[in-house]
Parts: C-alpha cells; structure tokens; sequence
C-alpha cells in the first residue's frame, strides 16, 4: 500500500484559490481538481463520517455537529467518541487487507476510542474550581505527553473562540509531522481549521480574509513539502465551502412564539428543556433538525416552516430518504435556509435572560451551533482589559464568567451547510489520481483507496 496523507483544509474552495494563497494555487493547477458535491448536511462531522465511510448521514448516523438524544432528552453537540459512528471505517477495511496497515488521525472528528492506531484529538481540562485548561486528548495516551513535551500545551484557546487564529493550526501540522516521524503510519489524516474562523466571522471578504489565506497557505507549504521529499502520496481535500450571510433565523423563537417551547427560569436565567418542549429546533449552520414532540403539531410545523422567510427547503420523512439523512437521529422535520440565510439557536425573548453560557464560548451546554462564539463582544470598550481581568482572576483560582461573547447574530458573515449553487463554492478533492470530475460525497471514501491502493 502506498503511504498517503489526507490533509483536510476546512473551508477551503475554488473561490478563495488564488492570489493570497500562491502555493496552494500552483500545486492545484499541476494536478487535476474534483469538486466533492457536498453532503447534506455540509458540516464537519457529517462530512468527515461520509468520506471515511463511504457512507451517507442515513447509514453513518452523524446527522450533524449534534443531535437531540431521546433517550436522554438532550441535545449534545460534538461528541467525541467514534463508537457515535455507525459505519466500517477506511482504515479497518484496508487494515483486512494488509495486517500491517497503520493510521495516525491528527484532529479528524469522533477521534476517541477509535480503532486508529495513532490519534490526537482537543479534550480540555474540566477544573473543579470551574477552570478549563488546554489539553489534548491521544491514543496511545503517552503520546499526548510526548508531543506536549516537544510543541508545548496544545493552544486550545486559540482553537475556537474570540481568539482563533493559526497557532491551533500550527500546532496540529507540526504534531503531524512528528508523529509521521516517530511512527510512520501509512495514512495520516489531518486536520487544518484556521480558515474555518474568519470566513464565518467575515464572510467571503478578502480584504479581511486575505490574512488568514496567507497563514494558511505557509502551513500548507511547509507540510505538503515535508510529506512529498518522502515520496509519500498527498491528497488535498476540504469539506465544505463557504458563502456570505446576512439574515439569521430564530426558529426557537417562532416556535416559542406559538406556544410551543418549554423553557426553564434559572435564577433569573431562561433555559431550554427539550424533553418537555412541543417542538424546538437544533441549529446547525445553515440546517436544522425539528423535533416534533406532539405529533400531532406536524403538519402545522411544517406549514409554518415553509412559509418562514429564510428557509428554502423542508424535508419530510420521504425528503430525509432522498437526501441521505433519514436516520432516527434525524428531526421529524429538516429545514435548509436559502443561500443568504443561516439558523441560530437563540429561544429567549429578553437578553436579559438569556442563559449566563449565551454570552460565553460554552460549545458542549449550548442546545445548538453558536459562530457568535469566535466574536469578542463590541460593546466592550476596552477588550484588554476587560478579558485581561477575568484571565487574571482564573490564574489567582477564583470562580469567574468569560461573558466576552455578543448577542447580535447579525455579525456573523459566512455559513455553511446547505448545498451552494456554484461550483466555486463547494468543497475540493485533488491528488495525483484525480479526474478533474464532480465527486458524490460518497465517492470520497473510493477515491482516497485509489491513491492508497
């Protein structure tokens, strides 16, 4: 088999190739470039569980970012363990085929408890004095240790958040190589998100986003290099592209309006109780699962939803079958918003009470995707200060709020998760032994064994 390296440039299209990503652009012109016909829905995880798999959302079971877990009646968003997955995995059908195959997954989602032989993956610390601090989580575990030894603590706050930016991005190449170095697994697979952060923030604005392209363009030179002076097989590919906002939807809010959301006062605060709700939705990007406790509201729901400005699309039980998502996961209902709008999750009337977790990077309590997280609040005149003095506070081990985060969703500028109508806006696949044709999604999983094989 031949030793390949799968590099998953997040967000990366056509579109944003070319003047401030020099190498990049030159290294796609000398090879022949697919257009991967995104997974419905284009997020991370569903994306990701499709290309190594082979299989759609219906049979993987990854839905999206999160879902509403009925057993439980809650809605978890970014899950880790790939035991969630409910499909046969790349490495394990090619590891039937030659014993001696081995996989290093650098920070591809559901990376825990996966049957890889090399994986890292973010796992902060959870302090109990309500501290989080970065970490990393890895298999075998020595290895976190060992990587954090040469490359310092993984930058987790520079992962997700206000302050996002390519050092998160650095880290993981640069830990990829390492464990390309001490191991030498046959596929690597990894993960580069920095340009995931602006485009969301800024849209497909290049002269804020012109940056950003460069940060990622050096990183991506510096690794391609490293792998190709070995010979080893490269294979580029994205999992979505991403295209400019401006009208966000408050589903939680017009259901709330009709009666239907069951929210919970806490202290003054409002939250969501799903279990007890009618129905709520679960924001994902540009999609959204409905679930529909009281069946008997169905076709009222999904009247409602189609006649909402934003959405373009509403899926039934025969709509799911036909895109790929009908899985128990999946809501009664799926909305797709049109090509300028987007989902929030937001179900409080009054910011005033709004939870204390809306006004705070606080990925896992959200009952939703919430971009306005990788946004420092304007309203907060000196942000140095002020971030400065609640950083300061958690290093003296006092209990502390990093409320930093807007309730405007309107800043938000670039989404994704619907299917874009242009080429230029979809994800990419470019290796040695592309064709230069449109890929089903699916077609990924077959594509990547080709170069393997």
């Amino acid at each position: 088999m031949k030793k390949t390296v799968v590099i998953n440039v997040v967000a990366l299209s056509s579109r944003v190739i070319g003047e401030y990503t020099p190498f990049l652009k030159n290294w796609v012109e000398k090879r022949e470039k697919s257009i991967i016909e995104p997974v419905l829905p284009a997020v991370t995880c569903s994306a990701q569980s499709t290309y190594l798999t082979g299989k759609m959302p219906s049979e993987t079971g990854i839905v999206g970012n999160g879902w509403y877990f009925r057993d439980e009646c809650e809605i978890k968003f970014w899950r880790q363990s790939n035991h969630l997955v409910e499909s046969e995995k790349i490495w394990e059908l090619l590891r039937k085929e030659d014993s001696s195959f081995t996989v290093a997954n650098m920070f591809w989602w559901y990376n825990m408890y996966s049957t890889v032989d090399f994986a890292v993956t973010p796992r902060p610390l959870y302090l109990q004095d309500g501290r989080k601090m970065p970490d990393c989580h890895s298999q075998p575990m020595e290895l976190r240790d060992r990587l954090q030894k040469e490359l310092g603590t993984f930058p987790l706050f520079s992962f997700w958040g206000p302050n996002a930016n390519i050092e998160s991005t650095r880290w993981i190449a640069n830990a990829s190589k390492k464990v390309d170095e001490w191991h030498n697994p046959t596929l690597n697979l990894i993960y580069l998100p920095h340009l995931d952060y602006g485009l969301q923030k800024y849209g497909i604005d290049f002269e804020k986003i012109a940056p950003l392209l460069k940060e990622i363009d050096s990183v991506c030179e510096d690794l391609i290099s490293y792998f190709e002076k070995q010979g080893t097989e490269v294979i580029l590919l994205s999992e979505y592209g991403i295209t400019n906002v401006n009208h966000p939807i408050h589903l939680n809010r017009i259901f709330r309006e009709k009666g239907w959301i069951q929210v919970k006062d806490e202290l003054g605060k409002e939250t969501l109780d799903a279990g007890t709700s009618k129905v709520f939705a679960i924001a994902d990007h540009q999609v959204a699962h409905i679930h529909v406790n009281d069946s008997t509201l169905l076709a009222e729901v999904k009247a409602l939803l189609e006649s909402t400005p934003g959405i373009q699309l509403v899926l039934d039980e025969q709509g799911k079958i036909d895109h790929g998502l009908a899985h128990e996961r999946a809501g009664e209902l799926v909305a797709v918003a049109d090509a300028d709008s987007w989902f929030t999750y937001y179900f409080w009337l009054d910011d005033a009470k709004a939870p204390d977790y809306a006004r705070c990077v606080d990925i896992h309590r959200k009952p939703g995707y919430d971009p306005v997280e990788l946004i420092l609040d304007p309203a907060i005149k000196i942000p140095l200060l002020t971030v400065g003095a609640k950083v300061l506070k958690k290093k003296l081990g006092f209990r502390y709020l990093m409320d930093v985060i807007p309730l405007d969703s309107k800043l938000v500028k670039g989404a994704h998760g619907r299917i874009p109508e242009s080429d230029l806006d979809k994800p990419i696949f470019v290796s040695s032994k592309s064709e230069g044709k449109n890929l089903a999604p699916t077609a990924v999983f077959e594509e990547i064994l080709k170069v393997i094989r």
